[in-house]
């Protein structure tokens, strides 16, 4: 696994944010200054809501450490990519999504080892991280999240049209990298996976169905229109597993730490497609 976890895993993810990065435009970032509320009900859902559920639910939740710490590392992750594919497919919001998607991967530079660490000394785990400086995690995430999306935003800017051409093929790339990412994780830890899974498992659905739905509700109770409230319920429920995997392989060397991460981003597509059943005749 070692040569996958140091060079095709960082490369896969970095491709990634690349691949994000190519479908960006200015727009999707003045949308945010133009319709500022439906924009920080979605933010505040993900960056302070989410990581509180996953700490909350560990505390209480019979899990090992390592597990524990795999759900924190999962609930940090900014939105996956995906989310604007399956917003769309839910009637919602793609301009928000995408404005959400965007913005919070490039605020997981400082808000990814920021909560990881802070979440990890409040649970008493702070035994496990000792050798983990927060400067170092904030440059390896500027280095592998913010510099390939910058880049791909900046292609989109200056080469539009190899940006757009090459932005489906870049898509696909990344889905396939992110399903071997993903089996990769799950054959790393085949001895054990069945243990994981029946350990892991039922925390990581609680987590995502708990969260869909509240930033659901919450967004109801602030007065956003329904493709508002099915975006955020949708950036808040699929998180980027692969830099869930990518954290807790280079950060704890894999093991435990990157199950929950591996079953969450089974469980999210799954139940995200149940809830745009539900919900795609809301209008």
């Amino acid at each position: 696994m070692g040569i996958i976890t140091e060079i095709f895993l960082p490369l896969s993810l970095a491709f990634i944010m690349f691949s994000l990065g190519l479908g960006l435009t200015i727009e999707d970032f003045s949308r945010v200054i133009k319709q500022p509320k439906d924009f920080l009900i979605g933010l505040i859902c993900q960056i302070i809501l989410l990581p509180i559920v996953a700490f909350l639910i560990v505390k209480i939740w019979p899990i090992s450490p390592e597990l524990a710490i795999g759900v924190i590392i999962i609930s940090v992750a900014p939105g996956g990519v995906t989310s604007n594919i399956l917003t769309f497919l839910s009637k919602g919001d793609v301009a928000l999504s995408i404005s959400l998607t965007a913005i919070v991967s490039l605020l997981s530079v400082i808000t990814v080892p920021y909560i990881l660490i802070s979440s990890i000394y409040l649970l008493g785990y702070d035994s496990l991280i000792k050798d983990i400086s927060l400067i170092s995690m904030a440059i390896q995430m500027f280095l592998i999240v913010a510099i390939p999306t910058l880049i791909g935003m900046i292609l989109r800017k200056f080469l539009t049209n190899f940006a757009i051409k090459f932005g489906s093929i870049a898509n696909k790339i990344s889905i396939f990298l992110f399903v071997f990412v993903l089996i990769g994780a799950i054959v790393s830890e085949k001895d054990n996976i069945i243990e994981y899974f029946a350990e892991a498992g039922l925390v990581t659905l609680f987590l995502n169905i708990l969260m869909m739905i509240l930033a659901f509700y919450i967004a109801s109770f602030f007065g956003s229109a329904p493709p508002q409230k099915k975006a955020i319920s949708i950036e808040c429920g699929l998180q980027n597993g692969t830099l869930a995997i990518f954290i807790g392989t280079t950060l704890f060397n894999g093991g435990a730490y990157i199950i929950p991460a591996a079953t969450y981003s089974i469980i999210m597509f799954i139940t995200s497609l149940i809830f745009i059943f539900f919900v795609r005749k809301v209008n």
